[in-house]
């Protein structure tokens, strides 16, 4: 089924935001340069306002690789992220946005990318969590070393 089909019932579920070294996390796909300068903008008006979603075996990024890469270009050293058993956790969807050039894309397949030298293009996989992502207010001065 389709993740553009799917409408599944947010699970009310507590979720940890916690701060990681952002040069720890890893890339699956590449951003779009007209987004990540939005992102750039909104970080720096609000600070860090939604976490980075990944994989808390690997810490490939599953979501929010535009904050992640406007992180480092404000060299912020820590990055809010909430991790999430990506394989086990059956509730995470992954699916592929439509005109990316394939067909589907696997959970492996996501993080055999992000822990290779190479990305997908940009917006290929698309998640699905069975989570709200919290909206949180970070001021950039507590993610830089002191």
């Amino acid at each position: 089924m389709s993740l553009l089909a799917h409408k599944e019932t947010v699970v009310e579920r507590q979720v940890e935001v916690v701060l990681v070294e952002r040069t720890t996390l890893r890339g699956h796909e590449a951003v779009i340069s007209s987004n990540l300068e939005k992102r750039k903008a909104k970080i720096l008006e609000r600070g860090f306002y939604k976490p980075i979603i990944v994989d808390s075996a690997t810490l490939v990024i599953l979501d929010g690789h535009h904050k992640w890469t406007a992180a480092g270009i404000l060299e912020l050293d820590l990055v809010p992220v909430v991790k999430v058993d990506y394989l086990a956790d059956e509730s995470i969807l992954v699916d592929v946005w439509p005109e990316c050039g394939r067909e589907s894309v696997t959970k492996q397949e996501v993080l055999e990318m992000g822990l290779s030298e190479e990305v997908f293009p940009p917006k290929t996989s698309r998640h699905i969590f069975s989570f709200p992502v919290p909206s949180i207010q970070i001021p950039l001065s507590e993610l830089m070393s002191q």
